[in-house]
């Protein structure tokens, strides 16, 4: 692939020689052009010249002639394959190509009719057919039960119409790759607020992050133990009153149980809009990192900072002047992108022109840290954030000024933020945000974002059920030049997680290797809040937590997160997503509240003298398994499972599972919802057998258990195998596409192994 302007002989770095294996297999797999088949008709280096031709035409609406076209072709090239810079997902997948649609994110609005909640849905598989995300404030709905004087009805509410949005992303998924990512916001003072917090809690919503819009006011209430107002949307009056520090518990107790909601600080991110005038923002981008007004979309990038360690006289040093540069050649690309962009919807792109928003982040900052000896929680690692990201916005607004010095400022510029008395016009309404970088930084062969390292050595599952190790090149660089490094070593590292503890490990080699889950859950919402001091946008952080944290450790990070100064919080705590959280109380309100069971509330009954049942036999990964499931009068009682000839740790882990799902069934948990959080857990030896893909024995048991329940209903003995949700693979923490490690960062969910992301 080549241009008549340039011609591929002019570009002389070959980027294919220089990328890893999971470099090339992820590009292979998401990013190349493949013909009708499936197969590659392009190389990596081709895909970095279609994409830096296609944008660098963009300086032709600005005078440019054919040399300079080129020329500004070959540096876009340049700064990409030296792996200093990365724009993001769609714009490597989609520039010079048919669909040509170049943003990740977009932010949709939903006013309080039928017309716009269903117009909203249209737009909303439009953008999820070109590969983009959606984030919606349903703030603006009426209440349930709230009166509809069209129909003399009454309203179902924000929640009953969240229900549409995510069976339309569930349609449109069918006919794609991938299901397409959600934001749902709605403002703490909603009458319907409480029903929101809920709503992930029976493992409904799969295509939707959630965040609750929190206010000062309400903030404040609940620091001081006091009621707050809720607003009904429609009339605009108050609705009712709840007690603001019960609801700040119902939100923690939910994101330690679901992972949901996430919050955002909705005010702060209103006074950082840079256009006032054109209106509020309301919502997020699916990750939580771009604030953005209604029918505004993102077109984010990032630096790999862990290029830019140098060393010097006094040691090793941040290469600022290089850096410099590189900021100014992004923000280039970056507004080029805005006009070359194809936008899904004609008003997204009437407004991405008008406010000119870009996002330059980072990636790599564990990477550089570690290669300069500073932990990563540490005082010494904080300030250098602050350091660095200050020096990245500075530099981008100059670069932008410097743009709007050839081309203009941004068209909403009069009324903006920028325009004061002898300020120097900007081209940009934003220029920086700290965006996930899951995919990007496995073809950067760098950690992600801001985020510390999730693991220093991983077992990666090839053909054949061989077991490669994947070791940190940075950590195994070091390893052999201090003598360390032995394949036993890095087995060990990776079936422990991280070096923390071992002895074979130097304790200073341990101190800089710290893994997301070896650090506190204060020094990532210290380091989110050093980055967000000098970014205009917000900073995507997620905060992982063991599984054995408490509700109070959540809450300690929320209450810091608003003492910080940062613009929201996600948190994941390891295993949350995998059990399904039981009504057990009621709120003040009469309704049902789910929270954490806890120990002692239920006695499972005794099992029963006589069952009756079925075995079944499936082949698994593991060889043979024998299930057996029994009833009695009550219903599903008991499953037992024996495993073949194979025996050892599969038979008794098998053996396990099914004391403790019989166990679950006396104490009255309904078998479809055992079966829904069996289904889709998959190991490293999945298996096909009669009637479909069996993914692990966890899944077999839940085959045969659905098998049971329909034999139990109708008298079926069919052997169908359903194929399960893969939303249930981000549940058991494993990869729907290869059964890696799910890594849970910056609001996603990113598989190191073979490159899929949740979200791009």
């Amino acid at each position: 692939m080549s241009s008549e302007a340039t011609g591929t002989n002019t570009y002389s770095r070959v980027i294919d020689d220089l990328l890893s294996v999971n470099s090339l297999k992820v590009l292979q797999k998401r990013y190349l052009l493949k013909d009708e088949d499936g197969r590659p008709v392009e190389n990596p280096s081709d895909m970095f010249i279609r994409v830096s031709e296609n944008i660098a035409q963009t300086e032709r609406l600005f005078g440019a002639d054919d040399a300079t076209v080129a020329q500004c072709a070959l540096d876009f090239y340049d700064l990409m394959t030296s792996l200093d810079f990365l724009p993001n997902s769609p714009t490597l997948m989609n520039a010079g190509r048919e669909l040509q649609q170049l943003s990740a994110c977009f932010v949709l609005p939903i006013d309080d009719s039928m017309e716009s909640i269903f117009g909203a849905v249209r737009d909303t598989a439009l953008i999820h057919k070109s590969g983009g995300g959606t984030g919606f404030s349903f703030s603006r709905l009426r209440p349930g039960g709230d009166q509809v004087q069209s129909t003399q009805g009454v309203s179902s509410g924000p929640v009953s119409f969240m229900r549409v949005f995510n069976q339309a992303t569930e349609a449109v998924k069918q006919g794609g790759t991938r299901r397409g990512a959600n934001m749902g916001v709605l403002r703490v003072d909603h009458p319907d607020i409480l029903q929101f917090i809920k709503c992930k809690a029976e493992g409904d919503f799969e295509n939707f992050n959630i965040s609750v819009a929190l206010t000062e006011d309400f903030m404040n209430a609940a620091r001081e133990g006091k009621s707050y107002d809720l607003i009904n949307p429609r009339t605009k009056e108050i609705a009712g009153q709840l007690d603001a520090a019960e609801v700040y518990d119902l939100i923690i107790e939910m994101a330690w149980a679901t992972g949901d909601p996430g919050i955002i600080f909705i005010d702060r991110m209103n006074r950082d809009n840079p256009t006032p005038a054109i209106g509020e923002i309301e919502s997020t981008n699916p990750c939580g990192e771009q604030p953005l007004l209604p029918y505004e979309a993102c077109n984010l990038g990032s630096i790999n900072l862990s290029r830019f360690v140098v060393s010097r006289e006094s040691g090793l040093e941040v290469d600022w002047d290089r850096l410099s540069d590189v900021v100014h050649r992004a923000i280039r690309f970056l507004d080029d992108v805005i006009d070359a962009n194809r936008y899904p919807l004609e008003k997204i792109g009437e407004l991405a022109r008008a406010n000119r928003k870009v996002g330059l982040g980072v990636m790599g900052w564990a990477d550089m840290l570690i290669k300069m000896g500073i932990p990563y929680d540490s005082d010494e690692a904080v300030a250098l954030g602050k350091k660095v990201m200050g020096c990245i916005d500075a530099e981008a607004k100059a670069a932008s000024r410097n743009l709007a010095s050839e081309r203009g400022p941004f068209p909403n510029y009069a009324g903006s933020i920028y325009d004061v008395p002898g300020a120097a016009p900007i081209r940009n309404a934003t220029v920086t945000t700290i965006a996930p970088t899951g995919t990007l930084s496995i073809i950067a062969n760098c950690s992600s974002g801001i985020e510390p390292l999730f693991a220093v050595s991983y077992v990666r599952t090839v053909m054949d059920n061989d077991r490669l190790i994947e070791v940190n090149p940075i950590f195994e660089e070091m390893a052999v030049k201090r003598g360390f490094y032995s394949p036993e070593l890095m087995a060990l590292i990776a079936d422990h997680g991280s070096v923390s503890g071992i002895d074979d490990v130097p304790l200073d080699i341990q101190e800089v290797f710290v893994t997301a889950h070896d650090i506190a859950p204060e020094w990532h919402i210290r380091m989110q809040a050093g980055f967000q001091t000098h970014t205009d946008n917000a900073v995507s952080k997620t905060v992982n937590f063991g599984s054995d944290a408490t509700v109070d450790d959540v809450r300690h990070v929320y209450d810091l997160a608003w003492d910080s100064g940062v613009k929201g919080v996600t948190i994941y705590r390891d295993g949350s997503k995998s059990g399904q959280v039981l009504s057990t109380g009621k709120t003040s309100q009469g309704t049902e509240s789910p929270v954490p069971l806890r120990a002692g509330e239920i006695e499972p009954r005794p099992r029963p003298l006589v069952t009756q049942g079925r075995t079944e036999k499936i082949m698994t990964g593991c060889g043979n398994l024998y299930v057996t499931v029994n009833w009695d009068e009550e219903g599903m009682c008991e499953v037992f499972s024996q495993m073949g000839k194979s025996g050892g740790c599969a038979s008794s882990q098998s053996e396990a599972l099914s004391r403790m799902i019989s166990v679950s069934l006396r104490a009255g948990v309904d078998p479809e919802a055992i079966t829904k959080h069996l289904r889709g857990i998959r190991c490293p030896s999945p298996s096909w057998a009669e009637g479909g893909k069996v993914l692990s024995c966890a899944d077999a048991i839940g085959i045969v258990m659905e098998h049971a329940v329909d034999f139990m209903r109708t008298g079926n003995t069919e052997r169908k195998i359903v194929k399960s949700s893969e939303s249930m693979d981000y549940h058991s923490g494993a990869c729907p596409e290869c059964g890696g490690s799910l890594e849970h960062e910056s609001g996603c969910a990113v598989c190191r192994a073979c490159g899929f992301s949740k979200c791009s």
